[in-house]
């Protein structure tokens, strides 16, 4: 059961795997009634879509009665982090401060989150054992 990276899913699997974890735990008929109100993808469209995601281990179900209910595996942090560590990879090959250089002096980074990010490195700092 190999977890397929989240920015590896299609559209459609991104957005079913968001509603669950918006959701907490759905069947197919809840995501497809919150995701299709118009019916321009069908129910079976759905159902194959977290079949899928079941086979590549981001969803689990329970069956209650003749349903399936489906809850996510990770959280939605924990796949971001899971993103951001293969992206750190793969574009800078593993060397966090490239990107953060990068972002800094590329970014076009406001005031607002100039301070955040100091804020953010001040509070890491503080966290160190002296």
């Amino acid at each position: 059961m190999s977890r397929q990276p989240m920015d590896r899913l299609g559209k459609l699997q991104r957005a079913v795997l968001e509603t669950v974890w918006e959701m907490g735990e759905a069947t197919v008929r809840h995501v497809w009634e919150r995701l299709c109100p118009g019916k321009e993808v069908s129910y079976t469209t759905i159902l194959a879509a977290m079949q899928r995601l079941e086979k590549s281990g981001w969803l689990r179900h329970r069956a209650e009665g003749k349903t399936n209910v489906y809850r996510p595996t990770r959280t939605r942090e924990q796949a971001g982090l899971n993103s951001v560590r293969t992206f750190v990879e793969r574009m800078f090959d593993g060397n966090a401060l490239l990107m953060f250089r990068h972002l800094v002096e590329e970014g076009g980074l406001s005031d607002e989150e100039l301070q955040e990010l100091q804020r953010l490195i001040d509070k890491k700092r503080k966290e160190r054992p002296k």
